[in-house]
């Protein structure tokens, strides 16, 4: 696996991937750095160094790329992945603090999650208009961590998705009318 986080584009060569592409069947390559320009490679290069075998996760937002007549999405690692679960999970759980093992639990529920546990090309997350099913998953972990590590009040597994059901935001929007100038 290799982890960008330099701020310096190219910081990820083309050597070090295709070496990398030689020794494993789906290597993992985050170039995390923002915005766009600083990522230390792209993912065009990427998909091409690895012939369309990298799991790329950026932390800034690309475009698809284009490989063999397929678009392939590009994740974004985005801590909207977890944050929200994870408040939601605090909340519900009645947690008086926050522990690590807390987030270790997010970010296994979220892996458990992956598409890429479906198949060898798939993405790598869930797509983002499934940001609201991911939620409740992650949300429950936490609580249940929670509880493990004694910094929540225990309840049965029914009752904490009760309260996750209760606790989740519902957006409504009003239906806006302008007035008549007076």
């Amino acid at each position: 696996m290799l982890i960008g986080v330099s701020g310096q584009a190219g910081a990820i060569s083309e050597d070090a991937v295709r070496t990398m592409a030689q020794q494993v069947e789906r290597p993992i390559i985050f170039p995390l750095s923002n915005p766009t320009s600083r990522a230390e490679a792209t993912p065009e290069q990427l998909v091409q160094w690895t012939d369309g075998r990298a799991i790329i996760g950026t932390g800034s937002p690309f475009a698809p790329v284009k490989w063999k007549g397929k678009l392939l999405p590009v994740d974004q690692t985005n801590n909207s992945y977890i944050f929200p679960g994870f408040g939601l999970g605090v909340i519900a759980a009645r947690a008086r603090r926050v522990t690590d093992a807390m987030f270790m639990a997010a970010a296994q529920a979220l892996a458990a999650l992956s598409p890429a546990r479906q198949g060898s090309n798939e993405r790598l997350l869930p797509p983002v208009d499934q940001l609201r099913s991911v939620a409740p998953a992650v949300a429950k972990a936490v609580g249940l961590q929670a509880q493990a590590d004694g910094v929540a009040p225990p309840c049965s597994e029914d009752v904490l998705t009760q309260r996750i059901a209760a606790e989740m935001w519902e957006p409504v929007y009003r239906r806006y009318r302008r007035r008549a100038a007076a």
